[in-house]
């Protein structure tokens, strides 16, 4: 048996079950902490001083907050909060184990990246509408979330992008995925060519998300 025959019958199973890992830890997190970073981005606008919400306490909270867990490097926090990970989802190995540590590291990453966004809407519309009598919630939903999609499509690229690393690190302690498989066989066995499959396979993920990024921003823009 040739060694591209063996390589198509062994290891390409394993990759695109990796494959499939990956995409499951990514679109799952994803999804959890857009839930959870959207709305800490939206009340960390609306409670500033001057806005609407006004509540310096809570606004300083959720700063501090934010700032703690992203200033613990993935990995650490991945080990840090096993206990955590353990209660919630009953296990700390595999796909499952990697969710949750996974959620913690991304939602304040993007309630950072929303606040960013939404802060760059003219506040000068904002006053507008507030002097027509608009309720706060519908500025929101139509003023502030709207004229900030183009901003918020590329921090959620961005977000995306950085749960495809945070994944290929979780490989290390069993999670799955592309990073356990460029660990197990490309590290611990010395499978250069499982290696170089696997960083083509993330570089072509993170460049096709990027592109997608950047067109849905760019028709959000025109529209």
């Amino acid at each position: 048996m040739s060694d591209l025959q063996e390589f198509v019958q062994e290891r390409l199973p394993i990759i695109g079950e990796s494959v499939v890992q990956t995409f499951q830890m990514v679109s799952v997190s994803l999804l959890f902490s857009v839930l959870i970073g959207l709305p800490m981005g939206v009340l960390l606008i609306l409670t500033r001083p001057g806005n609407a919400w006004e509540n310096r306490f809570v606004y300083q909270l959720l700063n501090v907050v934010i700032n703690v867990i992203r200033s613990i490097p993935f990995i650490i926090l991945l080990f840090f909060i096993l206990p955590f990970t353990k209660l919630v989802v009953g296990t700390t190995i595999g796909v499952k184990g990697a969710i949750v540590p996974l959620i913690v590291h991304s939602a304040p990453s993007i309630a950072r990246l929303m606040e960013s966004a939404l802060l760059e809407v003219d506040s000068g519309v904002v006053e507008a509408y507030k002097s027509m009598g608009i309720r706060t919630r519908d500025i929101i939903w139509h003023v502030l979330l709207r004229e900030a999609r183009p901003s918020i499509v590329l921090g959620l690229t961005i977000a995306v992008i950085s749960l495809v690393g945070a994944t290929a690190m979780a490989g290390l302690v069993g999670a799955g995925g592309l990073g356990d498989l460029a660990y197990r066989f490309g590290h611990l066995r010395y499978e250069v060519d499982v290696m170089y499959v696997t960083v083509f396979i993330l570089i072509l993920l993170v460049q096709g998300l990027q592109t997608i990024g950047n067109r849905m921003a760019a028709k959000y823009k025109k529209d």
